[in-house]
């Protein structure tokens, strides 16, 4: 179990390297990083690397090196009315308008997709649509979605997965001038799938972005959210909920880029993790640019720790290149139960073991609240209520 971390300290400086043609070198700022669709312009992965150090790498080897399937990964999209779904070709200018790849990995996807899976919403009244993905086989596969919020629209998109998967995807958002979205990625993976996510979004002028990543099943999921804030008054809510079982290894690395003047963040990641060998890996990036002027920016991690033989890495940063701000910190926590909150319960006569399930329903239970779609949450509680009736007595 990694110890417990809580700071307000900046950090200056980045520690990440770019790596193009020719010899790595490093770069001075997390938004130096270089970035390319092409998997030939990344340098082999070793595992030494520090966006991979943390990473089982030989578990995902295939999908950072092997030939992938290109082809259209089966989705069923719920209609509504203004959202249109379509499958678009590589050349299509929505491809690549709010990212490109960062590592080997997620270039590998992005040179392997045959076509593009596109949702679009219009409808200035608010809307909900889900894609739902179940894989048929545990092949190696890439995937490309752009999710796009034309202005003034608002919307909910949930990404539903499940199933057998070996899938490396990159997941475009773009949110335009005025637009509200919520996006969330659902990873409730067979136990042995292996799924690698890399998910840029850009923010526009006065739009707002709700990014929601919620993983609970899969062997290995790493799921990589980034988002630029590139509008004068754009907002940025990034939320997490992970449940790491025995074995099992969560992974989320979080970036959020502040470069147009008074733009907002949050990011509030919180975990659980009950097994032996149960491994969580939180890094979390946030850079306010020179030109960022009245910034307000926040971003924690939170994990509970349910029994031994388990470890969480919780790493902050925090960028600042101009001092004019209205405010930024970061913050990060890693323990056990709280006894006080343990002692409360059991004195008004709940059982132990009823008393630590509740204790970490509530500390979950926020994260799933914002989200904003019932049935989802409904669900995703009682995914959570059955992770905690395996729970055994610390």
């Amino acid at each position: 179990m990694s110890s417990a971390i809580d700071t307000d300290r900046v950090v200056p400086g980045a520690t990440e390297h770019a790596h193009g043609p020719g010899s790595p070198v490093p770069v001075q700022t997390r938004s130096e990083r270089f970035a390319s669709s092409s998997h030939d312009d990344f340098p082999e992965v070793t595992g030494h690397e520090l966006e991979w150090r943390l990473t089982p790498v030989d578990s995902a080897r295939d999908l950072i090196d092997d030939t992938l399937d290109g082809g259209a990964l089966p989705v069923e999209v719920t209609d509504a009315p203004g959202v249109t779904s379509e499958w678009i070709d590589r050349g299509d200018p929505r491809v690549g308008s709010a990212g490109l790849a960062e590592e080997r990995a997620a270039a590998n996807a992005w040179s392997s997709f045959e076509k593009a899976h596109a949702v679009t919403l219009t409808s200035e009244s608010a809307v909900e649509v889900t894609i739902r993905r179940a894989s048929p086989d545990a092949a190696p596969r890439a995937a490309h979605t752009v999710i796009t919020a034309r202005r003034n629209s608002r919307g909910l998109v949930i990404i539903d997965n499940s199933g057998p998967a070996r899938l490396s995807e990159n997941v475009e958002i773009v949110v335009e001038q005025g637009a509200q979205l919520t996006v969330v990625s659902l990873q409730e993976w067979d136990d042995d799938a292996v799924h690698l996510s890399s998910q840029f979004a850009r923010v526009d002028r006065d739009a707002s972005l709700k990014h929601v990543v919620v993983s609970l099943g899969g062997a290995l999921v790493r799921v990589n959210p980034s988002a630029r804030l590139a509008g004068e008054g754009a907002h940025g809510e990034l939320l997490g909920l992970y449940f790491a079982d025995a074995g099992q290894h969560l992974e989320q690395r979080v970036f959020v880029h502040h470069i147009a003047p008074h733009t907002v963040s949050r990011v509030n990641y919180k975990g659980a993790l009950n097994g032996a060998k149960a491994r969580t890996v939180w890094v979390g990036d946030v850079l306010i640019g020179r030109d960022a002027t009245g910034t307000d920016s926040y971003e924690q991690n939170r994990n509970l720790v349910l029994s031994d033989g388990t470890r969480a890495d919780s790493i902050p940063n925090l960028e600042i290149e101009t001092g004019d701000i209205a405010g930024a910190g970061h913050a990060s926590a890693t323990g056990r139960f709280d006894d006080e909150q343990l002692f409360y319960l059991r004195s008004r006569g709940v059982p132990e073991p009823e008393a630590r399930r509740l204790v970490v329903h509530g500390f979950l239970v926020d994260v799933v609240q914002k989200i904003g779609n019932a049935a989802l949450q409904e669900r995703l509680l009682a995914a959570i209520e059955a992770e905690l009736a395996q729970i055994e007595v610390i």
